[in-house]
């Protein structure tokens, strides 16, 4: 079976320094991938080239067959592959509900939108509660609530998060973590970046562990979880 996507030797850098240094990785469609590591790990980096944002030195990236390179990140989005950056990067003065029409820009089927406007406050209530507020007067995770469901606007086959946890409190990140599995079991395929290696180990069903740029333990989420390396350098364990 051909996989969803697919990145093969994959080289990005900035200016001088190489970020990302010839990874290979491929994601099944209905699977959940998880790039776990350090700071400076090339994992942010990973997303945005396959996003468009930033251009590869060398490698392939070939996304439902299609290959990506040079192809322009709003086509790319219309190719199926969302992207819920870190830091959310929401639209502060405008409403939740013109955030979430937002992620839908490159669609015209107002049914169809609204649909999945309200499978948005379906998965995430505080929004449909609060469709009409200012996105920047939310809390930091009800601002990752509203990123992921903009990304969701797009109709994605692939959803790529970066972070969603980050700064956020034990408990609003175990509802981002709970939703996660959500759309997991919704059949939704979810390429995910996430410093909490525990959780991200636990729901994924397949992992990489990157260093420096490159990625040096593969396997499936359980495997990695129990793994005695990963355990002491990112479980904190002993």
């Amino acid at each position: 079976m051909t996989a969803l996507l697919e990145v093969e030797d994959l080289r990005v850098a900035y200016g001088k320094i190489e970020a990302v240094k010839g990874i290979s990785f491929s994601v099944e469609a209905g699977q959940v991938v998880t790039l776990i590591g350090t700071n400076g790990a090339g994992k942010t980096t990973t997303l945005r080239t396959l996003s468009g944002l930033l251009k590869p030195t060398t490698g392939k990236i070939v996304f439902d067959g299609k290959p990506l390179t040079g192809v322009a990140a709003h086509k790319i989005v219309a190719l199926g592959l969302a992207h819920s950056p870190e830091g959310r990067h929401i639209f502060p003065r405008l409403s939740i509900f013109e955030n979430l029409q937002l992620g839908a820009f490159l669609r015209n089927d107002k049914a169809g939108i609204e649909k999945d406007i309200q499978r948005a406050y379906d998965l995430f209530p505080i929004l449909g509660e609060r469709r009409n507020q200012a996105a920047g007067t939310l809390s930091g995770g009800e601002q990752q609530m509203l990123a992921m469901g903009r990304a969701l606007m797009s109709q994605p086959k692939l959803l790529m998060l970066d972070e969603p946890s980050m700064g956020l409190s034990p408990i609003m990140m175990q509802k981002i973590m709970a939703t996660i599995a959500e759309l997991k079991s919704q059949g939704t395929t979810i390429l995910l970046v996430e410093q909490n290696a525990q959780a991200a180990l636990s729901l994924a069903d397949h992992g990489h562990v990157m260093e420096v740029g490159n990625i040096v333990l593969s396997g499936t989420g359980q495997d990695l979880l129990h793994d005695e390396s990963v355990r002491k350098a990112y479980l904190g364990e002993d």
